[in-house]
C-alpha cells in the first residue's frame, strides 16, 4: 500500500472554484466513508480549510487511486469532474509526505508561516480517528506532520516570514484607515464576530489583543458562542467586554459595529448586500468587513457601497506577501527534507517487521518441534537436562537469525528497500497469510494506541 494525495488549493485553483468545491462537515464524513468503500483505498483523511481541499488515502494502485479519489472529490464537492480536473494536483509516496509536511510548516499557506494550519491538520486527524478511516499509515503521517510543524515554528523564524490569515486580513482591512496599524486603529472600536469555530475564535482573540472595546459573538449554536465569550472574558485574559447574541440579531449588531469578521460553515451568504446596505442607513462612520469564509459569507456587492471596506479570501490571495524571509524559509525546507527522509525510512523499516516476526515465529515452531522429537527419542531426560537442551537450541537459532534480521531492517529503511521483505518471505518459504495476520494485528494495535493521540 502507498500514500496518495489528490487535492486543490489557492495555488492551483481560482477562489471561485474553491468556493464551489468547499465541503461541509457532513460531506467530509460521507467522502471518507466512500473513500474506504472504494476498491483502491484502505485508509482516508480529508484536510479541508478555507483555501485547500485535500484527500489523503493509502492505496494499492496508483492510477486507479488517482481516478477514484478525483471522482470522489468531484461527486462530493458538486463540481463536475471535467471542470475540477485541471485544478487538481497529485502527490504520491515520499512526495505526498513532503507536501503534507510543507503544509504543516506553513510553506504552502496563502500567508507563509501562518500557524493555524496545525489546528486544521489536528482536526483532520481527529475526524479520521473518530470515523475509523485513519489507520496506521495516516495516523503516523498526520502525527508526524504536527510534530514537524511545531519543530519548524520553534527552531526557525518562519513565524516572522508571514502572519496569520486573521492578522494579515485585519491589516489589509485597515490599510488606509486613520490608524497606522491594527492596534492603533482598534482602540475603542466595536467588533462583531460571526461564527464560533477556530478561525472566528482566532479573529476574536486577535481583536481583543489589538484593544477593541467590545466584541459581540453571533453563532447558530448558542452554546459555542457562550463558550467563546467565557474564554474572552475569563480572569487574567484580555479584559475585553464580550457578549453573545443570536443570529437574528446580526443586522442590528452590524449597524452598531465598526468591524465585522465572518467565518462560518454556511453554504450561502450570511450577510447579503441588502443587509449591509440597511446597516449603513444613516451611518456616518465607515464599516469594515472581513470575510474569512470559503465559500464567502458576505455579498461581494458590499465592496461597492459607499463607506464600506470589504476584504475577503480572494483579495487576500491577490495581496499575499510573496517575499518572506528567505533564510527562515530555506531553513524550514531543510527541516522538511530531513523529516521526510526519516519518515520514509521508518515506514520502510516498519514494513518488514511483520515478515521478521513471522520468521521468528516459524523458527520458534521449528525449535519446539525438534525439542519434542528429542524428548520422544530420549525419554530419560530429567527436567534440568531438557531445559538446558531447549535453551541451547533456542540460543543457536537466535544467534543465527540475529545478524540477518537486524541487517535486513537496516537495508529496508533505505530507498528501494521494500524488496527485502519479499526476499525474506521467498528464502524462508514463509506463509503469506501468516505475515498478513501479523500486519493486521499490528495495524489494529496501532489504531488503538494512536486513537486520541492528537
Amino acid at each position: 500500500m502507498s500514500l496518495l494525495v489528490v487535492g486543490l488549493s489557492h495555488r492551483s485553483a481560482p477562489v471561485s472554484v474553491l468556493e464551489r468545491a468547499s465541503l461541509s462537515a457532513d460531506a467530509r464524513a460521507k467522502l471518507l466513508h466512500d473513500t474506504l468503500a472504494a476498491e483502491p483505498a484502505a485508509e482516508g483523511a480529508v484536510l479541508a480549510t478555507c483555501n485547500r481541499i485535500e484527500l489523503y488515502a493509502d492505496v494499492d494502485k496508483f492510477h486507479a487511486g488517482v481516478a477514484e479519489l478525483s471522482t470522489l472529490l468531484a461527486q462530493h464537492s458538486g463540481v463536475g469532474l471535467e471542470e475540477l480536473t485541471p485544478y487538481l494536483y497529485v502527490h504520491y509516496e515520499d512526495r505526498a509526505v513532503h507536501h503534507l509536511f510543507s503544509v504543516a510548516c506553513g510553506l504552502d499557506s496563502m500567508v507563509v508561516g501562518e500557524g493555524q494550519i496545525l489546528g486544521q491538520i489536528k482536526d483532520a486527524l481527529a475526524v479520521g480517528q473518530e470515523l475509523h478511516t485513519a489507520g496506521r499509515l495516516l495516523n503516523d503521517l498526520f502525527q508526524q506532520a504536527l510534530r514537524v510543524g511545531k519543530r519548524a515554528h520553534s527552531e526557525t523564524g518562519i513565524d516572522r516570514a508571514g502572519q496569520s490569515l486573521v492578522t494579515f486580513g485585519l491589516e489589509r482591512l485597515v490599510d488606509g484607515a486613520d490608524g497606522t496599524d491594527v492596534a492603533d486603529w482598534a482602540k475603542g472600536k466595536r467588533a462583531l464576530v460571526i461564527g464560533a469555530g477556530s478561525m472566528s475564535s482566532l479573529a476574536a482573540a486577535t481583536l481583543a489583543r489589538a484593544g477593541v472595546a467590545e466584541i459581540v459573538i453571533a453563532n447558530r449554536t448558542a452554546a459555542r458562542a457562550d463558550r467563546l465569550v467565557e474564554i474572552l472574558t475569563e480572569p487574567g485574559g484580555t479584559g475585553v467586554a464580550a457578549r453573545a447574541v443570536e443570529m437574528v440579531a446580526v443586522g442590528d449588531e452590524m449597524a452598531r459595529a465598526d468591524v465585522v469578521v465572518s467565518c462560518t460553515g454556511a453554504t450561502g451568504l450570511v450577510l447579503t448586500g441588502e443587509a449591509v446596505e440597511t446597516a449603513m442607513t444613516g451611518r456616518e462612520t465607515p464599516l469594515f468587513l472581513l470575510d474569512l469564509a470559503m465559500p464567502r459569507d458576505i455579498d461581494a456587492a458590499a465592496h461597492r457601497m459607499p463607506g464600506v471596506r470589504l476584504v475577503d479570501i480572494e483579495s487576500l490571495a491577490e495581496a499575499s506577501a510573496d517575499a518572506p524571509m528567505a533564510a527562515d524559509v530555506d531553513q524550514v525546507r531543510g527541516i522538511v527534507s530531513d523529516e521526510v527522509a526519516a519518515f520514509g525510512a521508518a515506514q520502510r523499516a516498519a514494513h518488514i517487521t511483520p515478515t521478521v516476526i513471522a520468521l521468528r515465529a516459524m523458527a520458534a515452531d521449528v525449535v519446539a518441534g525438534e525439542v519434542a522429537r528429542l524428548e520422544g527419542r530420549l525419554p530419560g531426560l530429567d527436567d534440568k537436562q531438557r531445559a538446558e537442551i531447549t535453551q541451547t537450541v533456542r540460543r543457536v537459532v537466535d544467534k543465527l537469525l540475529h545478524a540477518p534480521t537486524v541487517r535486513v531492517k537496516q537495508l529496508a529503511g533505505e530507498p528501494g528497500g521494500a524488496g527485502y521483505a519479499d526476499a525474506l518471505r521467498t528464502l524462508f518459504d514463509l506463509d503469506p497469510e501468516t505475515v498478513a495476520s501479523v500486519s493486521r494485528a499490528d495495524r489494529n494495535d496501532g489504531d488503538v494506541k494512536n486513537r486520541g493521540r492528537v
